[in-house]
């Protein structure tokens, strides 16, 4: 029994001491990195507006002209614009459309950056092709590239974020190429391919 005991107590206080490590280096970072802090911090008031803001605002593009352009005050907090419109309504709606643009960008480059710079790493003889491509996109003002895409299809949030992933994927496509280039130069994949495992030529 008493070895069951000190088994259980030897558990918590290990569970605790990692719990308390990593802790500790979490403080640690941000201790030495205040613009990790700051800038968690201030997405976390983004997120936190976006999403119970819409419960204390009124509809972002009703119109009231009666009450144009008035200044900040109780009833309108950043006041109005020239058609009579909450401007603190309009700050919240555009939060949730940011978070909601940054998020599928960040996820879609991420994504196809990450299967093309494998490919690309991989296998060699579709490198130099896909790295052209890369090349030509990075080539592409990313300015021009979506005053094209809107002329084209229209201003919808779907064009946005292809407007804005298109000149991401390939800063992501290198990065992870080159790490699958310095990997396979390691000594444990070159073990591995003497030892007969297959690979793609």
């Amino acid at each position: 029994m008493s070895t069951n005991m000190d088994q259980v107590d030897f558990t918590e206080s290990a569970d605790a001491t990692l719990s308390s490590r990593k802790d500790v280096s979490l403080l640690a970072i941000m201790w030495r990195h205040p613009s990790v802090f700051w800038g968690g911090l201030l997405l976390a008031v983004m997120v936190v507006v976006a999403v119970i803001g819409p419960l204390f605002t009124v509809d972002p593009v009703a119109l009231n002209p009666i009450k144009r352009l008035k200044p900040p005050s109780a009833e309108f907090w950043f006041g109005t614009d020239f058609l009579g419109r909450d401007v603190l309504a309009r700050v919240v709606h555009g939060a949730q459309v940011s978070l909601v643009v940054g998020l599928a960008v960040a996820v879609i480059a991420v994504v196809l950056g990450l299967v093309i710079g494998l490919v690309s790493g991989y296998i060699r003889w579709l490198d130099a092709v896909m790295m052209r491509v890369m090349d030509g996109l990075m080539a592409i003002p990313g300015i021009l590239l979506a005053i094209a895409l809107i002329s084209l299809s229209g201003a919808t949030l779907v064009t946005v974020v292809i407007a804005i992933v298109i000149p991401e994927i390939p800063r992501v496509v290198r990065l992870v190429r080159s790490v699958v280039l310095s990997v396979r130069e390691e000594p444990y994949v070159e073990a591995a391919i003497a030892a007969g495992t297959r690979t793609i030529p």
